[in-house]
């Protein structure tokens, strides 16, 4: 979950395009072999969204989802990882195939789709509240 803090000092989610379907997620993607899940996580949110930051190593939240495939759905759970954002790059690898836009915590759990996504975005709002 790609965070940083907006000019007014409010948590701010960056939310993305799903490319087939077109719905707003947070960027996530395949365990890959090799490496550690977060830094798997790190990873997918460069390539989809062009950010860099500091990621947690333990997951902040879980949910799970039916994924649609080329020609059937496969369910998935997702493990979320907090990435504190300190640079969003012009040029990455999916640019041309998804929008990207960042929004209140509280905004972008009403945008997303998956009610599991919603609740872990829910739930950051409140942590970050308190914290306030």
């Amino acid at each position: 979950m790609p965070v940083r803090r907006g000019l007014d000092g409010a948590m701010e989610i960056l939310l993305l395009t799903s490319r087939t379907t077109r719905r707003w997620i947070v960027p996530k993607g395949w365990p890959i072999k090799g490496l550690a899940d977060h830094v798997a996580a790190a990873r997918e949110a460069y390539e989809e969204a062009g950010l860099i930051g500091r990621i947690g190593r333990k997951p902040v939240g879980r949910y799970r989802y039916w994924k649609r495939l080329r020609d059937h759905f496969t369910f998935c759970e997702v493990k979320l990882y907090l990435l504190e954002v300190q640079q969003q790059l012009a040029d990455f690898p999916e640019r041309e195939q998804r929008d990207l836009h960042w929004f209140s915590l509280a905004d972008a759990a009403d945008l997303v789709d998956e009610p599991g996504l919603g609740s872990a975005i829910r739930d950051l709002d409140r942590k970050a509240a308190l914290a306030a």
